[in-house]
C-alpha cells in the first residue's frame, strides 16, 4: 500500500525516522511530504541527513506565518499534492499546523487519515497545538496513541473503537541516536565550553514563553542566575524577539548557542545536569535519558515524567531555581513510552486498517 507521511516541524522529523525505517522493513510504498513550516536548515533539512531519512517527495515550502496564513498556505497545496499521489493512507504527526492542514484536506478528499501521536491533552484551551491535537483527533479514522493515558483521553472522547495503543516512536529514534553515540567517539557538541555533568540545557520557543516581553525577561533571568553554565539553543525566532525587547541571552550563566542536530543534542543533553524546556519532546526525552527535567509550562501533556518525579512544572524564576537545584529524582525501571518498537505497531496498525 501508498502511506503518505505529512512533516514540518523538527518533532516530526524525528518521529519520521522510524516510521519511514518501519515501512521499508514492510515493503510498504513510502511517500514524504516536507511542508516546509521549519525553514531553518537546522531544524528541517538537517534531520533528514542525520537521521536517515529518504528525501521528501514533494516541498511546500510554506514557511512562517500566523497560525492561520501558515495553516492556510499548506491546505492551499495540499489537495493538490494528495490528488498527485493519490495515498491509501495519510498519516499525520503530533500537534503542528502541518498536522491538522493535512488532515483536514486528506479528509475533504476522502483519503483515510492516521494520527501519530494521538490523544495527548495538556486541557489548555489556550494553546494553539491543543485545537490541533483535538481537532485532528476527531477527523482520523485511525488514533495512534503512544500511552495509556492517551488511550484513555480517546475513550473519553467517544474515539475508543479507532484508537490503537502503538507507544511512543520518538523512544525509538532516542534510543537508537543514544546507543549509537555512545558506540561512536564523537566530539562533544559543548566540547571546550563546559564539563559533562556541570552543565544545564536549554531551549524555549512556545509563543506563551517569548511573545510577551515581561514573560521572556522572566525566564531568561531565571536562567541567569543559574548556578552552573545553562546553555541556550535559541531559535531564530527567539533570538530576534530577545533583540526586539532589549533582552541579553548572554548574560551570567547564560550562553546563548544556535539549534544542534538531533544527534548533538542528545549528546549534549545525555550528559547535561538538567534540562529546562518547554518543548514537549526534549521533556520526554530528559526523562528516557534520565536526566531531571524543568518544564517552564503549567500543564504538559506527559503526566507520567511529572508523576515519576523526573519533570517539574515550573513558571516563576523562584520555581525554576528551586527545580534546577534539586535532588536527583529516584531512579525508575518505568516505560510508560514503550519499548523502542512503537514504529513497526504503527505501521502494522495503519496496514490492517486501511490495506
Amino acid at each position: 500500500m501508498r502511506i503518505m507521511s505529512v512533516v514540518g516541524a523538527r518533532p516530526q522529523f524525528v518521529k519520521l525516522a522510524p516510521i519511514a525505517k518501519a515501512a521499508r522493513a514492510a515493503d510498504q510504498e513510502h511517500i514524504i511530504v516536507h511542508t516546509g513550516q521549519h525553514y531553518d536548515p537546522m531544524l528541517s533539512d538537517v534531520f533528514f541527513r542525520d537521521l536517515e531519512i529518504p528525501a521528501p517527495d514533494a516541498h511546500l515550502g510554506v514557511g512562517s506565518g500566523s497560525h492561520g496564513v501558515q495553516t492556510g498556505a499548506i491546505l492551499a497545496q495540499m489537495d493538490g499534492v494528495l490528488e498527485r499521489f493519490k495515498p491509501d493512507a495519510v498519516l499525520v504527526y503530533g500537534d503542528t499546523n502541518s498536522t491538522l492542514a493535512a488532515a483536514v484536506s486528506a479528509t475533504k478528499l476522502h483519503f483515510p487519515v492516521a494520527h501519530l501521536e494521538a490523544g495527548l491533552r495538556s486541557f489548555n484551551r489556550e494553546m494553539p497545538e491543543e485545537h490541533n491535537r483535538v481537532l485532528t483527533d476527531h477527523a482520523a479514522d485511525l488514533c495512534l496513541a503512544p500511552t495509556e493515558v492517551a488511550m484513555g483521553h480517546l475513550a473519553a472522547e467517544g474515539l475508543a473503537t479507532r484508537s490503537v495503543l502503538v507507544g511512543d516512536v520518538m523512544t525509538d529514534v532516542l534510543f537508537q541516536v543514544r546507543d549509537a553515540i555512545t558506540r561512536q567517539d564523537a566530539v562533544h557538541p559543548l566540547a571546550g565550553e563546559a564539563e559533562p555533568g556541570n552543565y544545564y540545557l536549554a531551549t524555549i520557543h512556545r509563543a506563551e514563553n517569548t511573545d510577551a516581553p515581561e514573560r521572556l525577561r522572566q525566564i531568561v533571568d531565571a536562567l541567569a542566575a543559574a548556578d552552573r553554565p545553562v546553555f541556550l539553543l535559541a531559535h531564530p525566532r527567539v533570538r530576534a524577539k530577545a533583540a526586539e525587547h532589549g533582552i541579553p541571552l548572554e548574560a551570567g550563566a547564560l550562553r546563548a548557542r544556535d539549534p544542534l542536530a538531533y544527534p548533538e543534542l542528545i549528546a549534549a543533553a545525555r550528559t547535561s545536569a538538567g534540562i529546562v524546556t518547554d518543548s514537549g519532546g526534549l521533556q520526554k526525552e530528559a526523562f528516557l535519558l534520565r536526566v531531571p527535567g524543568t518544564t517552564v509550562r503549567r500543564e504538559t501533556e506527559w503526566v507520567e515524567t511529572v508523576e515519576l518525579g523526573w519533570n517539574v512544572l515550573a513558571n516563576t524564576a523562584e520555581e525554576i531555581a528551586a527545580a534546577l537545584t534539586r535532588p536527583t529524582p529516584a531512579p525508575t525501571d518505568a516505560a510508560p513510552y514503550g519499548d523502542g518498537h512503537a514504529a513497526t505497531r504503527a505501521v502494522d496498525a495503519i496496514i490492517s486498517a486501511f490495506d
